[in-house]
């Protein structure tokens, strides 16, 4: 088993490169997924809304509640996380398990991936990049959100700049699809 991640800030385009490598049969875990997944689960719930009580919605979560809390506050965020990376880390050393005596190459979509060091797990990072400017109006555009929104979630991540230094390869993700996809068949290929 080859295992390859996809990682970048929000906005970088990570999604869309995890998009096209789907296209073209290689299978892609999404963590992000996971933990769309993990905010499902009716216990889950209940240890979040006992942590964060202000978030609770009609006994649901209320998701932009919760971010506006942990992005302004660093000791909401490390309690969030407390919360959700131990089941992230299980899913991923479930994924490692159940495929490691498989051959081809297998993907990785995972936005926090340097943060949560799971980087040490993966033969080759690749990393989704796009300018500070584009990166910022995509994201407001798509979560609906304002630039002070965006700046808050941006600067709770590691930048975009420290990540491309970690990686093994940098795409720049503001080029035609067909050309991502094309470039995306060609790095397939190889790590194939």
């Amino acid at each position: 088993m080859k295992l390859v991640a996809i990682t970048g800030s929000i906005g970088c385009g990570k999604t869309t490169l995890a998009d096209e490598v789907r296209l073209l049969g290689f299978p892609v875990y999404d963590a992000d997924g996971w933990v769309r997944r993990l905010y499902r689960k009716k216990n889950f719930i209940r240890v979040l809304l006992a942590a964060f009580p202000a978030v609770e919605a009609k006994g649901v979560v209320d998701k932009r509640k919760l971010r506006n809390i942990v992005f302004e506050n660093p000791i909401e965020l490390r309690k969030l996380e407390g919360l959700t990376h131990p089941f992230l880390k299980d899913n991923l050393r479930c994924l490692i398990r159940k495929n490691a005596g498989r051959q081809g190459v297998f993907f990785l979509d995972a936005a926090l991936l340097f943060e949560m060091s799971w980087d040490r797990y993966c033969d080759y990072v690749i990393v989704a990049d796009v300018a500070y400017d584009i990166q910022k109006k995509r994201v407001m555009e798509r979560d609906h959100i304002s630039a002070e929104d965006f700046e808050k979630i941006n600067r709770v991540q590691m930048s975009n700049e420290l990540k491309k230094e970690k990686a093994d390869i940098v795409i720049d993700t503001n080029r035609p699809r067909n050309v991502l996809r094309a470039e995306m068949a060609l790095l397939c290929e190889e790590l194939r």
